[in-house]
C-alpha cells in the first residue's frame, strides 16, 4: 500500500541520507526528496509541502537546530525530527524547545525510524 506521506532528509552526509532513504522505501514510503545544506532544505520546502523533515544539526552553511523557526514559518504543521550524532540532553533539550518533535540518534536503526514515523502517524501501516 503506498503512503502518501512526504519526507525531506537533510543531511550533509550522503551515505546517512542514502540509509534513510532505503529505510524509508523499505517501510514503505516512497515519496522521499534529499537536501544537504540548510539552504537546499529552505528552498524544497519553500517549493513543496512535507509532513515530516528528518533533519540533521550539523550542516556545512548553517545550524539545524535554527531552521526549525524558519521550516514552521514555511510549514505550521510540519514534524520536524533532529538527526544527529551529538545527542547531549542540552542538544536534545534545546531542539524540543525550538520545536522538533522528534530527535533520532545517529546511528539509528531502522525500527527507531519506524517508531518515530508511528509517532506521528499511529495509523500508519509500515511494511
Amino acid at each position: 500500500m503506498e503512503q502518501q506521506i512526504s519526507i525531506l532528509i537533510v543531511d550533509d552526509v550522503g551515505t546517512v541520507r542514502s540509509f534513510l532513504h532505503q529505510t524509508l522505501m523499505h517501510l514503505g514510503i516512497d515519496n522521499v526528496t534529499e537536501a544537504s545544506t540548510a539552504k537546499q532544505c529552505i528552498n524544497a520546502c519553500e517549493e513543496r509541502h512535507f509532513d515530516i523533515v528528518f533533519l540533521d544539526i550539523e550542516l556545512p552553511d548553517g545550524d539545524g537546530k535554527e531552521l526549525i523557526a524558519d521550516l514552521a514559518q514555511i510549514n505550521p504543521d510540519i514534524n520536524v525530527v533532529m538527526v544527529s550524532a551529538h545527542s547531549t540532553v542540552d542538544n536534545v533539550k534545546d531542539a524540543i524547545e525550538r520545536g522538533a518533535k522528534g530527535f533520532v540518534v545517529k546511528p539509528f536503526s531502522p525500527k527507531k525510524i519506524a517508531a518515530m514515523l508511528k509517532k506521528f502517524y499511529p495509523k500508519l501501516e509500515i511494511a
